[in-house]
């Protein structure tokens, strides 16, 4: 498929969900580009072999990570602290606490790479939408619902819990929630497709000797059932 053919999937706020995660990359055609609209991390149970997975998938050429509120505050963490980090102030991010200290700073260079805009043709993904200065914002809601004028195109964003996808004029709100018991969704802009797997609330907190093994057949496009 070439570039200008191959179509897009923008994924909701996946919160270290890493089983649902890969029954999600399971139902999507390989050869289309994913935009992990932010918040990969935190809350969940699994967050470290989220990240591996989706950045996997970023050296692959398959995806881009757009940066969230929850890695913004990682990430502000992490520079704030270096190079004694303050355990009052980085124990809150369940994803600090599960990487560990040493892994975290490793991290830091990645999220920091991490882009505010994904842009398609007549369309973007951002967190959360934007500010009145037309810049992301990664923790804005109903200003940007109330006042957006079009300006952008059809602009995809995560980062509000809703019950399903759901369309406001031109914005399409696609978190539904994976974390707390909700559906991981993903939606085609180019279509308006939206392919969504039951979300994980009670996954365990290391990942399945399974679910590692079917890692290699996802980053191949070759996933099989979930």
């Amino acid at each position: 498929m070439s570039l200008s053919t191959r179509r897009h999937w923008v994924i909701g706020d996946v919160h270290g969900c890493h089983r649902s995660l890969l029954n999600l990359l399971a139902l999507l055609p390989p050869n289309d580009h994913l935009v992990f609209c932010g918040d990969v991390i935190n809350r969940g149970q699994t967050i470290p072999a989220t990240m591996d997975l989706v950045w996997d998938l970023i050296q692959a050429g398959r995806a881009t990570w757009l940066r969230g509120n929850h890695e913004q505050d990682l990430i502000e963490a992490l520079e704030n602290q270096a190079p004694a980090p303050s355990q009052d102030d980085l124990n809150q991010h369940a994803t600090y606490g599960q990487l560990g200290d040493d892994s975290a700073r490793q991290w830091l260079p990645r999220l920091q790479q991490l882009p505010l805009l994904y842009r398609g043709e007549g369309w973007c993904a951002t967190h959360a939408g934007f500010n009145a200065d037309g810049q992301p914002d990664l923790s804005i809601r109903g200003p940007f619902w109330e006042a957006y004028d079009g300006r952008f195109g059809l602009v995809v964003v995560g980062h509000t819990p809703r019950p399903q996808v759901e369309r406001l004029g031109s914005i399409v709100l696609i978190d539904t929630g994976a974390v707390y018991g909700g559906c991981l969704s993903a939606y085609c802009p180019e279509t308006d497709a939206v392919v969504q797997v039951e979300g994980a609330a009670t996954e365990a907190a290391f990942p399945r000797p399974s679910d590692l093994n079917r890692r290699s057949s996802v980053l191949a496009g070759d996933a099989g059932p979930c």
